[in-house]
């Protein structure tokens, strides 16, 4: 006889039912994945349930799984990418009102579907710090216009952090395209209308320029062509009579076409006094609100500045060599990780009790029932009239957790320092791999040394104060989370190139970093810094305040501590960081990793800071 499922088993089997009739596809294949959830042409990944059947897990598969299967049975991709936008910001725009259609819709025909659907976007909200944030810069635009055409759609309130978000950004979106989210309500059931409809709002919102051409447009001036090269093919019958009259009509036709010219001539000399009356007509008060202003350079300091941004790259480290090169960096690298091991083994047993990355479990003892606890039966047989002992097998919460590893590819670590760094991360990255927890690497230099592109446009506009940032950063990504270890070990060889390692801009790389790391679903999150002090850009700071960089760090890992979605850890490279980081361990050289300094990485991702005090004393090893 078959076992019975397991509730969680149960649980998934009537979720994917209910998803594929939501969906009105029988052959949807449903999944359920530690991976992001998402869709695909022929099914849909949800988030994992674990056998405990937390709350916030089912929350996040139930709303996950309504969304997807509304967007399913409800949105047509050709019409999609017909109306998509060109433009990234205006793209964005376009594919939050179109998924807040989609559930919107869902929300009338199956009312069900609505609980659902605002328990997750609460539970993201609120992941992604929302209800945190003051000002509508720190939100972006594209997830408040999705929230507020939701709103305004269904006319159901929206979560806390959502709320919040659609409130900062309410005036000025509704300010801008007040007379075009009245159609909503009209154009809802239409995906073909509503995408003109929303590109409407994006063009009022002050993204037209990145809309491209219109592609109703384009069909009305195809039809237009093919009527006059109708109109303009000769009859079978009647050509020479026809030809005739066209000779006997082309003086009026000259003398028309000279008046038309004329005319166009008068019109063209006149408009710029027609755009003067115009403007001079036009009451006050009337004209309408400006763009959006730009984003800040930072979220962390809105006074920090970047003079030029636009030849800023995040490269793929495969990208800045060839596979013989990395191949041969990488056999160099392994030679010098020949000593250490023992380290990975020893660095991993610890790491596997704190990171709790796998399901453990735990025991209740002396309880009245559950199974009989051999270790105590010692107690019986020396006195009979001791009753019998039984424990109960507890499971443990289980936090899946995520970690970036980002490294300081600046010039002052060129040599030793350098080969520690990318040692460290080559032995975190294999031990964390063991205990199943994703690994992402990341490193951040400058493309140029004192100064790229970005000072040379500063120099030609004549050397303006105060410009701000004044180099070109690359962000280099050696591994990413989803990436298997096998795939990309190769990569962290770049490292070793000589002339990748400039300059250090750590603030901007930690916020770059610390905005992948918040996307990701995962329940724990840990962003390790490897460094070896404070930032420095010659070409920034010779035309700024000597702290301009240092303050801008400082004022990121504020923000990263306050929002509290990502925990912040150190490794100082030959130097202490911990006037910069609380959580941090120095090491200066490979050996360290063999000894003490393994316990010391192993305390830096505990959570309990009494256990942390414990293990490395003071703040520093």
């Amino acid at each position: 006889m078959s076992q019975p499922d397991s509730p969680t088993e149960t649980f998934k089997k009537a979720l994917a039912e209910a998803t594929r009739t939501l969906a009105d596809d029988p052959d949807l294949a449903i999944t359920y994945s530690v991976d992001p959830p998402g869709m695909t042409a022929d099914g849909v990944r949800l988030p994992q349930v674990s056998r405990r059947m937390k709350a916030d897990e089912i929350v996040a598969a139930r709303g996950a799984a309504d969304g997807y299967a509304l967007r399913r049975r409800y949105h047509d991709a050709g019409t999609h990418a017909r109306y998509r936008p060109e433009g990234q910001m205006a793209r964005d725009l376009y594919e939050a009102m179109e998924t807040a259609r989609c559930e919107a819709v869902g929300a009338r025909h199956m009312p069900g579907t609505a609980g659902n659907i605002d328990a997750r976007i609460g539970q993201e909200a609120e992941r992604r710090g929302y209800d945190q944030i003051s000002q509508a810069s720190e939100a972006p635009l594209a997830v408040a216009a999705g929230y507020l055409i939701r709103q305004l759609a269904t006319g159901r309130p929206l979560p806390e952090g959502a709320q919040n978000v659609a409130d900062l950004w309410r005036e000025f979106v509704e300010g801008q395209a007040q007379e075009t989210l009245s159609g909503i309500d009209d154009a809802l059931e239409d995906q073909g209308a509503f995408s003109r409809l929303a590109r409407q709002i994006i063009d009022d919102l002050g993204y037209g320029d990145q809309l491209g051409e219109d592609p109703d447009a384009e069909d009305d001036e195809s039809g237009e062509d093919a009527e006059a090269e109708e109109d303009e093919s000769p009859p079978e019958d009647g050509g020479e009579q026809d030809r005739q009259d066209q000779d006997d009509a082309a003086p009026e036709r000259e003398q028309d076409r000279q008046e038309d010219e004329g005319q166009a001539e008068v019109h063209e000399g006149e408009s710029p006094d027609m755009e003067d009356a115009e403007e001079a007509e036009m009451p006050e008060g009337e004209a309408p609100l400006d763009p959006p202003p730009p984003q800040p350079a930072s979220e962390a300091d809105p006074d920090y500045k970047v003079f030029d941004a636009a030849h800023d790259e995040v490269v793929g480290a495969e990208d800045l060599a060839e596979p013989a090169e990395l191949e041969r960096l990488r056999a160099y690298l392994d030679q010098q990780l020949e000593p250490l091991k023992g380290a990975v083994s020893r660095l991993a047993n610890k790491l596997q009790r704190r990171l709790q990355a796998q399901q453990s479990r735990s025991w209740s003892f002396d309880q009245e029932e559950g199974v009989l606890d051999a270790g105590r039966l010692a107690r019986v047989v020396a006195n009979p009239t001791t009753p019998l002992s039984f424990k109960v097998e507890n499971e443990t919460e289980f936090r899946d957790t995520v970690v970036t590893l980002l490294l300081d590819n600046s010039g002052s670590m060129r040599g030793r320092p350098i080969s520690i760094a990318a040692i460290c991360a080559d032995v975190l990255a294999r031990t964390l791999e063991r205990c199943q927890v994703k690994t992402e690497i990341l490193g951040f230099t400058t493309v140029a040394w004192k100064g790229g592109r970005a000072r040379e446009k500063w120099l030609a506009e004549g050397r303006p104060p105060a410009p701000g940032r004044l180099n070109d950063l690359r962000h280099i990504v050696y591994k990413d989370a989803d990436a298997p270890w096998r795939r990309t070990r190769d990569n962290l060889g770049l490292m070793m190139k000589e002339g990748l390692l400039k300059e250090n801009i750590d603030g901007e790389a930690l916020e770059w970093a610390h905005g992948r790391l918040a996307r990701r679903h995962e329940a724990r999150k840990i962003l390790m810094v490897i460094s070896d002090g404070a930032p420095v850009d010659d070409s920034t700071l010779s035309v700024n305040p000597a702290n301009y960089l240092e303050k801008h760090l400082r004022d990121v890992i504020a923000m990263v501590e306050r929002r509290k979605l990502v925990e912040l850890l150190a490794i100082g490279i030959g130097h202490d960081v911990t006037r910069y980081y609380d959580r941090a361990v120095t090491i200066t050289d490979v050996e360290q990793l063999a000894g003490a300094i393994t316990e010391q990485l192993a305390a830096l991702f505990d959570a309990d800071p009494r256990a942390r005090a414990r293990v490395m004393g003071m703040r520093a090893a």
